[in-house]
């Protein structure tokens, strides 16, 4: 096995145009051994564009896609160091599970026996001697993870594996992707929906429209939320400037009649209110989920396509911010709740490598699922 090497992914730089489409634009993070990292963004934002790049599938116009310090052409026998499933799998239709990866195993190398092995760790053991055609999405899903690990590979690059799963088989390929990592190997997952990997992955790479929005641990992502509270006054105007001159700063009506307030309390906001003598009839806290943070990061792709500037680049989000969209130029404090204004334009400024950090997810479980 040519598990000699290092096992991290490196892109450096990376960059892909065909013709006047820049489909991926100065792309640059690391996956380490021993994490899962997702690889996240909107559909079509030039994940599955960078993901070939990196499998030797589509030659870089700028920058560089390597495994153990290598581009994919000089491992060797990429199989047995790199396993890659990536969208559109194809599978003969009248081939059996079986048969289908008794071929592959034949093309790199690897003994009769491993296609079994790896029936048995996908779940697809008792359907071992049924035609790929006649398999559920999710069925498929698992076949072609199976012939990702049939070299026993030290990498894992997967697009989108998710997709077809029923919630049992999204708890088993977590728990799956969790154990394969803490082997000390290296996982790299893409998905168009945070919330579909967030219980799986350490850290994140966050594109949109071939641009790096966000690159670090999901710890820092989630320590840059800040509460806000939605309060009902009976005299909105009043409130506003009675929370202004209170000292907070970032306060703003909302369209529904309400008074958003970021970085108060539900307590101070009462205190306030009743020493002002302002009727409220209630008040919510709410927090930013990641889920929240991510679309606030990748909006604007479609929507704002004719003034969106691609060379462009965003900076990473600071820790107390994540309500306001993009940080502008001169950023001091957090920016105010932006609910109904159009997206800002990102500043001409590199984006920021957040802190590695291994979060050590789930192990075990169930890793039957659908068969």
């Amino acid at each position: 096995m040519q598990h000699d090497g290092s096992g991290r992914i490196s892109v450096q730089n990376l960059s892909k145009r065909f013709g006047a489409v820049a489909a991926v634009q100065n792309l640059s993070f690391t996956v380490e051994p021993g994490t899962v990292t997702g690889f996240l963004g909107p559909n079509g934002a030039g994940k599955t564009t960078t993901l070939r790049m990196l499998l030797g599938l589509v030659t870089p116009t700028a920058g560089t896609a390597t495994i153990n310090g290598r581009p994919h052409d000089q491992l060797g026998n990429p199989a047995r160091v790199v396993g890659s499933v990536l969208e559109n799998e194809g599978f003969h239709p009248k081939r059996t599970a079986r048969n289908h990866l008794l071929v592959y195993a034949a093309a790199i190398g690897v003994p009769d026996q491993r296609a079994d092995q790896v029936l048995s760790l996908v779940g697809l053991s008792s359907a071992a001697n049924r035609r790929a055609g006649d398999f559920s999405l999710g069925m498929r899903q698992r076949l072609a993870l199976a012939t990702a690990l049939l070299g026993d590979p030290q990498v894992l690059v997967l697009d989108e594996p998710a997709n077809g799963l029923d919630p049992e088989g999204i708890v088993w390929l977590r728990n799956f992707l969790r154990a394969y990592a803490n082997e000390g190997r290296t996982v790299l997952v893409s998905s168009h929906l945070l919330a579909e990997v967030e219980q799986t992955i350490d850290q994140v790479v966050i594109i949109s429209a071939g641009i790096t929005r966000y690159y670090g641990s999901l710890d820092q992502l989630r320590a840059s939320q800040q509460s806000r509270v939605l309060v009902q006054p009976a005299d909105a105007s009043a409130l506003v400037k009675a929370l202004q001159e209170g000292g907070f700063s970032q306060v703003e009506p909302t369209p529904d009649g309400r008074v958003a307030v970021i970085g108060a309390t539900t307590q101070q906001i009462g205190d306030l209110t009743a020493k002002s003598g302002i009727a409220v009839y209630g008040m919510q806290e709410e927090r930013a989920d990641l889920e929240r943070l991510f679309f606030q990061l990748t909006q604007g792709q479609y929507a704002a396509a004719p003034q969106y500037q691609q060379q462009q680049q965003y900076q990473q989000p600071p820790q107390q911010g994540g309500w306001g969209g993009p940080p502008q130029q001169g950023y001091q404090q957090p920016p105010q709740y932006q609910q109904q204004q159009p997206y800002q334009q990102p500043p001409q400024q590199p984006y920021q490598q957040g802190p590695q950090a291994h979060q050590q997810g789930p192990q075990g479980g169930d890793w039957g699922g659908q068969r």
